[in-house]
């Protein structure tokens, strides 16, 4: 477990490495974001290969983490490509000033890289115990990645759609998946861990990838998810008397105004 560990600590490092330096050359370190879902496919298919685990429960894994990684990269790519740096990496060009370079380095890169450990952490366990067969946890965990997913891929898709229309520009979604919560897409980022992390807990030490789940859920509601996106709206008159009758994360009926 320690070697396939620090070799995919290697193996993370050059990825992002390879992402910073190109975030350099074209001066928009928001392409971070591009390699987010991909580089957790590259660490799935890296510890299959390397630990020769063609088992069951690490096949789906792999199969999962591939689904969900290919299209949030195709989804963020095709959202972003052509388009200037996004306006959280943008402020921070601004206020990280002569230090822009080696704070971005470390605070966006290699931090990043080391959050995809942490919450990459059930693969590379799970490869590092290959065990035949599959179970009720194993099908449960598929069952939650499945809602979870669902609830990312037709939240984006819904966005997306949103935005499309002229009509909306200026406008909140407040229909589909955004009735029911104010952010579906990483509320299914979160469950589809928390299904991973179910597939995890047959192997050796399994609990302890609860790590995962855990950190991505926390990131995503306390830091970098819901509270950054939700500043950019707090002067947004619509979007204040969305929030009054939306649950912020977890799935409900709206309430009554």
């Amino acid at each position: 477990m320690n070697e396939l560990f620090w070799q995919s600590t290697l193996l993370v490092f050059g990825y992002f490495l390879i992402f910073f330096l190109v975030a350099q050359v074209i001066k928009n370190n928001s392409i971070v974001d591009m390699g987010w879902g991909a580089g957790f496919v590259l660490v799935a298919f890296f510890t299959l290969i390397s630990q020769s685990a063609y088992v069951e429960r690490n096949i789906l894994l792999t199969i999962l983490v591939t689904i969900w990684g290919g299209r949030l990269t195709y989804h963020i790519v095709k959202r972003n490509w052509g388009k200037p740096e996004d306006f959280r990496y943008a402020k921070w060009r601004e206020e990280w000033g002569r230090w822009l370079v080696p704070r971005a380095f470390f605070q966006i890169f290699m931090f990043q890289g080391f959050l995809m450990l942490v919450v990459g952490y059930p693969i590379i366990l799970v490869s590092a115990y290959p065990q035949s067969g599959l179970n009720f946890l194993d099908y449960l965990g598929l069952l939650v990645w499945i809602i979870g997913f669902y609830f990312e891929s037709v939240g984006d898709k819904q966005l997306a759609e949103f935005k499309k229309d002229p009509a909306n520009k200026g406008h909140v979604i407040k229909s589909g998946l955004w009735k029911y919560t104010r952010h579906p897409n990483y509320f299914g980022e979160a469950t589809m861990w928390w299904g991973i992390f179910l597939l995890s807990l047959s192997v050796t030490n399994g609990f302890s990838a609860i790590i995962s789940p855990l950190t991505i859920t926390l990131l995503l509601l306390y830091v970098s998810g819901v509270p950054m996106l939700e500043r950019k709206y707090k002067d947004n008159v619509e979007f204040q008397e969305y929030a009054k009758v939306t649950s912020k994360f977890f799935p409900w009926f709206p309430r009554k105004s």
